[in-house]
């Protein structure tokens, strides 16, 4: 990477799921090539070892309590959110806005603003065949915030061609939107596999679709180890690690030989792609997004077909140069999806955006949190 222009950039975030991964290795990358980044976390504050992640102390980690859109359908936060967001931006005279959720792009912001679609209610209850409570009034209005950030928003961004075509079909913004995939690290010196399967995904988000990887793990030989926060009682089958830190996940890649996603909807899937890199044969659900990422590198499956999804992994756990193929096939795929390349793209971006609207005047401690 190249040394970027003094660039002020502040950035929201949320560290509840893949957000937090993807912000963290973008904002240090940005701080390493000269930017200076305000990361602005809303909903619940990141972990102690969520915080490990941002390994450069220059960026600027700033926590909110500010409610997280699809936790606030109704709007209840937004005049909250209006009021703290703006002194932040007095405060930071940012050159770019980056916000990583949708409803925030229609404050009045004084710096050009980017919204990047990592996920929506919308999208997510298509895929899970399960919408029927997107016409309660206050998912209604969270459907027109979403709607009305798009437009608002100088440019918008998604990970993945499939989903860009979905935000699309359902919120119908101005402008077409950007494709900026995301990218990852290459993996450290490759390490040993080992005869075991491993998974990773929140038990309680019905899109990861825990119960089909609890049901195959039951009928395999080889191990399958399941990594992810969990509550309350848990499903036979897979070794449940419970959550792990990024290095603590990345550490159990290197050594599987298989990574499993049934996955019923991912937008992108930075896990996927962080496995792939360290080497996993990758075993994915046959959706859209995955066969636009990964085909030709990975073997699709059908998740609600447990008969033959647990014929084809058991074949791949006896067949060992099926899965050395697919293991060489999904690394070499992974090199596209490089952090290299999705920095770059987003500096390029922010390159592109206008001038700020009007000269922003410094705001006081006080009224930032007044």
């Amino acid at each position: 990477m190249t040394r970027t222009s003094r660039l002020t950039i502040m950035m929201t975030t949320d560290a509840v799921g893949g957000v937090w991964s993807f912000s963290c290795m973008l904002a240090t990358a940005l701080v390493s090539m000269g930017a200076d980044v305000h990361l602005v976390t809303m909903g619940p504050s990141p972990g102690t070892e969520q915080r490990r992640m941002l390994r450069d102390f220059r960026v600027h980690l700033i926590e909110t309590d500010l409610a997280l859109e699809w936790q606030d359908p109704g709007g209840n936060d937004v005049p909250n959110a209006k009021r703290v967001l703006a002194g932040l931006e007095s405060h930071i005279r940012p050159d770019v806005i980056h916000l990583n959720s949708f409803r925030e792009a229609s404050f009045e912001w004084m710096a050009p603003t980017i919204v990047v679609a990592h996920s929506c209610a919308n999208t997510w209850a298509r895929a899970c065949n399960d919408t029927a409570w997107l016409a309660e009034p206050a998912w209604q209005r969270y459907t027109t915030a979403v709607r009305d950030g798009l437009n608002a928003a100088d440019h918008w961004v998604s990970p993945s061609r499939k989903l860009q075509h979905a935000i699309h079909e359902l919120y119908c913004p101005n402008a077409p939107g950007v494709v900026i995939w995301n990218g990852t690290l290459p993996a450290s010196l490759p390490t040993p596999k080992r005869a075991f399967l491993l998974a990773a995904g929140r038990l309680w988000d019905r899109a990861k679709n825990v119960s089909a990887i609890a049901e195959l793990a039951r009928e395999l030989e080889w191990p399958l180890l399941m990594a992810g926060p969990t509550s309350g009682d848990v499903p036979a089958g897979p070794i449940w690690l419970g959550s792990l830190d990024h290095d603590a996940l990345q550490a159990r890649m290197k050594q599987a030989a298989i990574f499993v996603s049934l996955a019923l909807y991912e937008p992108f899937g930075l896990a996927v792609l962080e496995a792939a890199s360290a080497g996993c044969a990758l075993v994915l659900s046959d959706i859209p997004t995955f066969r636009e990422l990964w085909d030709d590198a990975a073997l699709f499956v059908d998740p609600a077909d447990g008969r033959e999804l647990n014929h084809t992994v058991q074949r791949l756990c006896a067949d060992y140069d099926w899965r050395q193929r697919l293991q060489h096939a999904a690394q070499e795929r992974s090199r596209r999806y490089s952090l290299a390349q999705m920095v770059g793209a987003y500096h390029d971006l922010y390159a592109a955006l206008p001038a700020a609207r009007v000269a922003q005047p410094h705001a006081s401690a006080l009224e930032m949190t007044a």
